[in-house]
């Protein structure tokens, strides 16, 4: 999902991955704060087109592996080969099925692989071309810009505590501003705030803070926390030092002053910004002001800086079509939404999981169902990943309105398609089921729940543990109570204090 800048609004999509994914590959920074990269438009003429054509790409890679400057091989091919889990095997297994023949596999491939599965967010995939690569140091050169993406997957799908036991055994020369720069990611990712300020203290001391993406992921790590005031602080040092702002540095100040509803200093940020020559506005500081305002209730300005986004959208960038999306859904203009979902559809040939859940969460929002279903189905069809998520937005407006039967049918043919419920979905039936006076099978369904094999930490919602121990303990139904609370005790959460509170208030006499 997106991260925009509304902190815990609602109107806030949910955030990415701050690790840059695009540029050089391996030789990327390791970390950097989510937003667009600025784009100059392209030449109107012919001849500066050629002339353009003739230039070397200009690529920071840190000294590692120039993805621009080599020919695409037959890493496209393995990629899907893995994306897909071809023949079932593990992603190491089909990387040594494709290292056999007359040429081995080189580095740039599998750097170019893990690229396009962190685009696509298949962490787990993309941490076991890296794995692969690491378990054949004799034949890969790794470099610092390899480890510190190698970090940031490891803390996506083993936790922070694994990334953290990865970087301390790092050799010390490694330990450099990138695996410094990726750590300090993952702990501000993880809203660690005293890990985040101690790391970065570390990053001065060792004079590894001297570029903007530290400042920028601290500055968005004080936003998230809702301390939006600390970022003028991080701005005067950048400024103090001479460190050179970049259009995140800009995005990120105008989400602080409108985190803090100051109105005036986002003008003042933004006309800074359009006067700093060696900064482009993109359609991310538009999509960003737009949100701005729309939180402020200033619906007229939102769409005029929607209008400005759209302006400066390529075909290649899909986040931007989804920030459009969201962005006139909450205008409440059904039209524009339906405009740029054509507009989206014509610019892509292939329509992934995430673009139908961005505007399957739109039209919900305008209250336009019978859309909704239509795109529901238009998916269902078309689909070959049966991703829960996508499903489960239809899945909650039916159970919020109380329509338990379409809410069921839908649950049954995403099944009987191959679909795999996550526990979550079952929750949402169960939700369904408590509104309409079920609660046999409401309690079912969290049973469901707890016995999917998910490396989720779903738990049932306290809202719906409390509406069910009042039930059972007016019929007196100890024997719904038991198996309520071995729901609750394979989710751990028995010694939660608001479980136990709930657990103490409705608990039965003698048990």
């Amino acid at each position: 999902m997106l991260l925009h800048i509304l902190g815990s609004s609602s109107l806030a999509p949910s955030r990415p991955s701050p690790l840059r994914q695009g540029g050089s590959g391996s030789g990327s920074g390791s970390a950097t704060v989510r937003c667009a990269s600025s784009s100059s438009p392209p030449p109107s003429s012919s001849s500066a087109a050629a002339a353009a054509g003739q230039q070397v790409a200009k690529v920071h890679s840190y000294g590692t592996l120039d993805y621009e400057r080599r020919a695409a091989l037959r890493w496209s091919s393995l990629y899907r080969r893995i994306a897909v889990g071809h023949g079932g095997r593990p992603g190491g297994r089909t990387l040594a099925g494709g290292d056999e023949g007359e040429r081995r596999l080189d580095k740039w491939e599998l750097c170019r692989i893990s690229r396009e599965l962190r685009k696509f967010r298949r962490f787990n995939l993309a941490l076991q071309v890296y794995d692969w690569m690491t378990e054949r140091r004799d034949r890969f050169s790794l470099s610092s810009s390899d480890m510190a993406i190698q970090l940031d997957l490891i803390a996506k799908v083993r936790g922070v505590a694994h990334a953290e036991e990865y970087f301390e055994e790092l050799p010390d020369p490694l330990k450099d501003k990138r695996t410094y720069g990726s750590l300090l990611n993952v702990y501000a990712q993880a809203m660690m705030k005293e890990k985040t300020e101690s790391t970065f203290e570390q990053m001065r001391k060792k004079g590894f803070a001297t570029d903007t993406l530290p400042f920028n992921v601290l500055m968005n790590f004080y936003v998230d926390a809702e301390e939006a005031e600390k970022v003028s602080i991080i701005i005067d040092e950048m400024m103090d030092r001479n460190v050179a702002f970049d259009v995140c540095t800009y995005n990120i100040w105008i989400k602080s002053c409108a985190a803090m509803q100051d109105a005036d200093g986002i003008e003042e940020v933004f006309n800074q910004m359009i006067r700093d020559e060696t900064v482009v506005a993109n359609w991310t500081t538009y999509t960003t002001l737009a949100s701005m305002y729309i939180k402020l209730g200033n619906f007229e300005k939102a769409e005029e800086f929607l209008k400005e986004a759209e302006k400066r959208t390529t075909g290649r960038e899909k986040k931007c079509f989804h920030f459009l999306i969201t962005l006139y859904s909450h205008l409440g203009k059904k039209e524009e939404v339906y405009r740029i979902w054509n507009w989206y559809k014509a610019t892509f040939p292939t329509i992934h999981n995430l673009g139908y859940q961005e505007v399957l969460s739109a039209l919900v929002r305008l209250g336009d169902i019978e859309g909704a279903e239509l795109l529901y189905e238009e998916w269902a069809s078309k689909s070959s990943n049966f991703d829960p998520k996508t499903m489960n937005i239809l899945l909650a407006w039916y159970a919020r309105e109380g329509f338990v039967t379409k809410a069921e049918q839908t649950l049954n043919r995403f099944v009987e398609k191959g679909g795999n419920p996550k526990p979550n979905t079952w929750e949402i039936l169960a939700t369904a089921y408590l509104k309409d006076g079920q609660s046999s099978e409401a309690l079912s369904c969290l049973e469901k729940a707890t016995a999917v094999v998910s490396p989720s930490k779903w738990r049932p919602r306290p809202t719906n543990v409390e509406n069910l121990l009042a039930i059972f303990k007016e019929r007196n139904d100890t024997e719904s109570v038991d198996r309520l609370m071995n729901v609750l005790r394979s989710r751990g959460c028995e010694e939660n204090e608001e479980y136990k509170s709930l657990i103490n208030t409705y608990a039965f006499q003698g048990t």
